[in-house]
């Protein structure tokens, strides 16, 4: 039997684990595009439970630690990862209702319980995702505590482990672009991550601490962000299979010339380096003289610190929403990120904009916030992102208004939809109206490589121009214009009427209407408009209707 001292503990663990890696979870994202990486929003979904676990006292029973844990990391959730995962433990916690203390049989229940509350709420589940693992690995943990009605916590608890990861071993075999990229999935490996962060209690080796924390004397050499943006321009990690046998204080010595903040781990023939230089090249080259690359992440640190100042300002922003009365019978919340878009939105009729997007996934709780802070009855949310829809939907059933989340993907079809409202219609025909518009525009982005990749067989460099057509990379340019052009004018047809175009804060006006031109040259039957969006990330977002 355990307590819920100790249980309370295994999930700090497992916290504290998913941060030490996230970087390294990050650079499994097989797609180029700039995201809401997998690491970052798993770990910042488990930490808003971490953080109030930490004021739970040593007699907490069980029940309030899955309790605690699961109300705390539903409201934090963010991006689909974020989300499967406070499934999983709201199922756990539904599993250990009424337990003061468990034992393990407890356990393997409430896991099966996890399993099935994050294949539910997934309305077509991919097999080869952190749901296989999860699956997996609760099958596993079943199958050894049968037969082993003796075995203790860590025993069952590592079979849970060894399940998950060898689940995460076959995820290329079950998603044929993870094997194209020779990666497993990010958000199994996270989970897995977790899992083994909770096993290292149950074995008695008690919270693996997080190294964001670490003492005074491990950190005295490193240096802060900011102190690292000053100094570098490049922030990399690069993730190695390693076959050689080579010392790697060579390499670490190496790396500590050209460098800062120098860190070479290794686990189970993995080896993950990461530091802070101008020369990423030089870097990698010697780092791959230890084996084959299967993971690379490189960041720009002054951009990074830029994008981490609006989110904090985005995020004060969010939090400054209160509760109001609910006296309209209709009320919107829009998700964009860019002052023109919020704008428009609110030309449009949205109440609230909750600043956020393909980079700054909100929480669950930051969308909740506007829809408390909406004075309706009935509210619709648009997420604008596809990554952000789970988090509106986990919003609906907390709030104590209605609620109806419409899957918009992309800003354009968010606002196709408020154009399509009717105040003088029913709630049940504006959602179909507005969900049917949404059906009938297309959408171009134009935003550059974050990583080196392969699309469709095509090598894209970091750096490179990609153009997508309604979510999906058609067009690999060095220009942003040539790039924009060609993603509208395949989206066109003899049907379409209308083409706005929003150009974000990396883009000029200039750039803008030189695309416009060229689009006006080949469409003259078209009207075709330019608005400054503002949005980040996005040179382009073009609505083609």
């Amino acid at each position: 039997m355990i307590n819920g001292a100790v249980f309370r503990d295994a999930i700090i663990s497992a916290s504290n684990n998913i941060l030490n890696h996230r970087q390294e979870v990050d650079s499994l994202n097989v797609f180029p595009v700039p995201d809401g990486d997998t690491g970052t929003n798993m770990s910042m979904t488990m930490d808003s439970a971490s953080r109030e676990l930490q004021l739970l006292p040593d007699d907490v029973t069980v029940e309030k630690v899955a309790k605690t844990t699961s109300s705390a990391m539903l409201r934090g959730a963010r991006g689909n990862s974020g989300v499967i995962l406070s499934l999983i433990f709201r199922g756990i916690a539904k599993g250990l209702k009424g337990k003061e203390t468990m034992e393990p049989r407890d356990l393997l229940i409430a896991l099966s319980y996890g399993v099935e509350s994050a294949y539910k709420a997934v309305m077509k589940p991919t097999e080869g995702t952190i749901l296989t693992v999860v699956r997996l690995a609760a099958r596993d943990g079943a199958a050894f505590g049968t037969d082993n009605k003796e075995a203790d916590f860590a025993e069952v608890w590592q079979a849970v482990c060894d399940g998950a990861e060898a689940a995460l071993q076959m995820t290329p075999d079950l998603l044929p672009v993870l094997k194209k990229a020779g990666v497993v999935d990010s958000g199994g490996q996270g989970l897995v991550y977790a899992f083994y962060g909770i096993l290292s209690v149950f074995k008695g080796e008690g919270i693996i601490p997080n190294e964001a924390n670490g003492d005074a004397a491990a950190k005295k050499d490193e240096m802060s962000d900011e102190e690292l943006a000053e100094k570098y321009d490049y922030k990399l990690e690069y993730v190695i299979r390693r076959n050689e046998k080579k010392d790697k204080e060579g390499l670490k010595a190496y790396l500590k010339s050209i460098g800062g903040n120098v860190s070479v781990r290794e686990k189970d023939g993995i080896m993950t380096v990461a530091l802070a230089t101008d020369v990423p090249g030089p870097a990698m080259v010697e780092t791959m003289k230890f084996g084959a690359l299967i993971g690379c992440k490189i960041e720009n640190l002054s951009i990074q610190r830029e994008e981490e100042k609006k989110a904090e300002i985005n995020a004060k922003a969010n939090d400054k929403l209160e509760p109001v009365e609910p006296v309209n019978d209709y009320g919107f919340v829009a998700v964009a990120a860019g002052e023109g878009l919020s704008e428009m939105f609110k030309e449009l009729g949205a109440d609230i904009v909750v600043s956020g997007g393909q980079t700054m996934n909100p929480s669950t709780e930051d969308i909740l916030n506007a829809v408390e802070a909406t004075p309706a009855k009935t509210v619709f949310v648009l997420p604008n992102n596809k990554n952000i829809i789970m988090a509106a939907e986990q919003a609906a059933p907390l709030s104590t208004r209605k609620v109806i989340v419409l899957p918009t993907r992309t800003v354009p079809q968010g606002m196709t939809a408020m154009m399509n409202f009717d105040p003088d219609a029913s709630v049940d025909d504006n959602h179909l109206a507005m969900a049917k518009a949404i059906e009938n525009v297309g959408t171009a982005q134009v935003t550059f490589a974050a990583r080196d990749s392969l699309v469709d067989g095509k090598s894209v460099k970091q750096g490179q121009i990609l153009g997508m057509e309604n979510g999906s990379i058609t067009t690999i340019e060095d220009d942003v214009v040539t790039a924009a052009f060609k993603v509208t004018k395949n989206l066109c047809s003899k049907n379409t009427d209308i083409i706005t175009i929003f150009y974000g804060e990396d883009a000029t006006e200039e750039d803008a209407n030189k695309l416009l031109e060229m689009l006006q040259k080949k469409f003259s039957n078209i009207d075709i408009s330019i608005l400054p969006g503002g949005q980040p990330v996005y040179y382009f977002i073009i609505s083609v209707e």
